[in-house]
């Protein structure tokens, strides 16, 4: 067994995918969310290797070192989950347990409902079983004359990427500790300032923002160099046009409504997540079992923001553990 993580590209699905790769054994699949790459699961990669697994975290399309293809449709859960399986099929790989965080989680559901004959376990930090919304999402999004919702705001081209391009060390220190525990408790119908939520029109996303200083504790100064090295290479754009599907998906995904999740599966999620805004998130939660039959358990981290794996390294692992071990 390697005894550091190393590096690699793979063709699948007609793109180069690089992988971050450690260890031997069953395999297990780590997806990262936005705006992250790989290098998010740095404190799981060592630790699940050492307890005998294959652990493969790839840059997704449109991250890091992975290929950013140009046009927008390119970006659909179809195209993502396709990714995963035909990463699988290039690794030799007959099945593997797939962990996701944020778009990661939703890649990692579909890729459960899709492919249950090549994903024998499905994890989820953050983002829930969300299902088929009744209309297509960007209906259903809030906006008023002053703000849009931040989903709305990402879905013409060219704005958002004008916005987070400008200074990217600044958008990734804003974004990654706004959406943070250290950003504060999250309560229902507070004003702290959050990323993920309503874009003034006239200020944009980053300006409301808190600029920490200096970082908080599970995010330092060589962290943030490599999101910035990666995001200054590849821009946001890939990262964006996962939300400018979001339409479209529900238009692929309608032959598969209603259709549960039928393998073991484990919920993360932080207690401050930005995501347990929506009053709709927890009653999508509090449904999941209905959905998800083998969902073992749900797990709730105090004092945890939106970036589980990175603000709580070690209670993620101990629970990835667990639930792997348990398979």
């Amino acid at each position: 067994m390697t005894t550091e993580p190393t590096h690699r590209l793979i063709r699948t699905n007609d793109i180069q995918m690089q992988i971050t790769e450690q260890g031997e054994g069953p395999l297990v699949l780590l997806c990262h969310g936005f705006p992250e790459t790989a290098y998010s699961w740095r404190h799981q990669i060592p630790v699940l290797a050492e307890a005998g697994f294959h652990v493969v975290a790839p840059d997704l399309r449109g991250y890091g070192s992975t290929q950013c293809p140009e046009a927008i449709d390119q970006y659909t859960v179809i195209h993502l989950v396709g990714d995963l399986v035909g990463l699988l099929d290039a690794l030799n790989a007959e099945k593997a347990v797939i962990v996701g965080h944020d778009w990661g989680a939703t890649v990692a559901w579909h890729a459960a409902q899709l492919r249950p004959d090549r994903f024998r376990g499905v994890v989820a930090l953050s983002v829930p079983l969300i299902g088929q919304p009744p209309v297509p999402p960007t209906q259903f999004f809030p906006q008023t004359e002053d703000a849009l919702y931040y989903t709305l705001y990402f879905q013409p081209p060219g704005p958002a990427e004008a916005e987070l391009e400008r200074d990217v060390r600044q958008t990734l220190r804003k974004l990654l500790f706004g959406a943070s525990g250290d950003a504060g408790p999250r309560q229902p119908n507070d004003n702290t300032p959050n990323p993920f939520g309503m874009v003034s029109r006239s200020q944009g996303m980053l300006a409301p923002l808190p600029d920490p200083n200096p970082l908080p504790a599970w995010l330092t100064e060589a962290d943030l160099t490599v999101y910035a090295e990666a995001f200054a290479k590849t821009g946001f754009r890939g990262g964006l046009n996962y939300y400018r599907n979001l339409d479209r998906n529900r238009e692929l995904m309608a032959c598969f409504n209603g259709v549960k999740v039928t393998i073991p599966a484990l919920y993360v999620v932080g207690e401050r997540d930005v995501v347990l805004g929506p009053p709709v998130m927890r009653q999508l939660i509090a449904r999941m079992p209905d959905t998800i039959p083998l969902l073992r358990e749900t797990i709730i981290l105090p004092g945890c923001g939106h970036w589980t794996q990175q603000e709580k390294p070690e209670e993620v692992t101990s629970a990835l553990l667990s639930f792997l071990q348990s398979l």
